[in-house]
C-alpha cells in the first residue's frame, strides 16, 4: 500500500469532514430524538457516504473528461477552494460551501431525518472532500496506490462515524474549548495540503514557474 497517498488523502478528508468540530452539528439535529435516533442516522450516514465515494471514484474523472477539464486545472481549482474551506476553520467559522448559508442552516433544522440532507450531502459530502476524492483518485496508477486510496477513504468514514455513534458520550466530555482547537489544527493541515495540490498543477500548467 502507498502509504504517502493513503496519509496525505486521509488527513485531507479527516480535516474537511472534521468529526469533533461536525459532532455538536450532529448533536444539534440529532440530539432531542434520543440515542436510538441518533444511531439510526449514523447508519444511514455509513451507508451515504460509502455509496457517494464509490460514485466519486467511479464517475469523477469521467466527469472530467466531458467537461474537457484536465486533471491539473481541476487541482487547481480545489486547491483554491479547500484553502478557503482551512480559512475558515482556522478563523473559526462554518465554510458555506458545505454547511450553507444562515437561510438553509435555517431549512436544515426542519428535516425530519438529517442523514441524507444536510450531513451528507453537503457538510460531510461537499464540494471540498469531493474535489479531494477526484483530485486524488487522478493520482491513483497502480494497485498498490489503488489500495491506499479505498482505504484513506474507508479511515476517514471510520472515524466519522465511529465519533457519531460514541456521540451521547463524547457530548459530555468535549467542549467549546476542544472543537475550537481542532478546528484550527485541521485547518492548518489543510490549508499545506491545499498549497500542495495548488503548486503542484502550477508547476505543469506553467512550466516556467518550476
Amino acid at each position: 500500500m502507498d502509504q504517502v497517498l493513503f496519509l496525505k488523502l486521509f488527513a485531507a478528508l479527516f480535516a474537511i469532514m472534521n468529526p469533533i468540530a461536525n459532532l455538536p452539528v450532529f448533536l444539534s439535529l440529532t440530539a432531542d430524538k434520543g440515542e436510538g435516533f441518533q444511531r439510526k442516522v449514523a447508519l444511514t450516514l455509513l451507508i451515504s457516504l460509502s455509496v457517494g465515494a464509490v460514485i466519486i471514484g467511479l464517475s469523477g474523472e469521467l466527469i472530467l473528461k466531458v467537461f474537457g477539464i484536465s486533471l491539473d486545472a481541476f487541482r487547481l481549482a480545489g486547491g483554491f477552494l479547500i484553502l478557503l474551506i482551512a480559512l475558515n476553520l482556522i478563523a473559526g467559522e462554518k465554510s458555506k460551501a458545505h454547511h450553507g448559508t444562515e437561510k438553509e442552516r435555517a431549512h436544515h433544522e426542519e428535516q425530519e431525518n438529517p442523514a441524507i440532507y444536510p450531513l451528507t450531502v453537503p457538510i460531510l459530502l461537499g464540494p471540498g472532500s469531493i474535489s479531494t476524492m477526484i483530485i486524488f483518485r487522478g493520482q491513483v496508477s497502480n494497485t498498490s496506490q489503488e489500495v491506499a486510496y479505498v482505504a484513506a477513504i474507508a479511515a476517514a468514514v471510520g472515524a466519522l462515524l465511529v465519533t457519531f455513534f460514541a456521540a451521547p458520550y463524547l457530548s459530555r466530555f468535549l467542549g467549546q474549548t476542544a472543537t475550537s482547537v481542532m478546528s484550527r489544527l485541521m485547518g492548518m493541515i489543510l490549508a499545506a495540503i491545499a498549497m500542495e495540490m495548488m503548486t503542484s498543477s502550477l508547476k505543469v500548467l506553467l512550466p516556467g514557474l518550476a
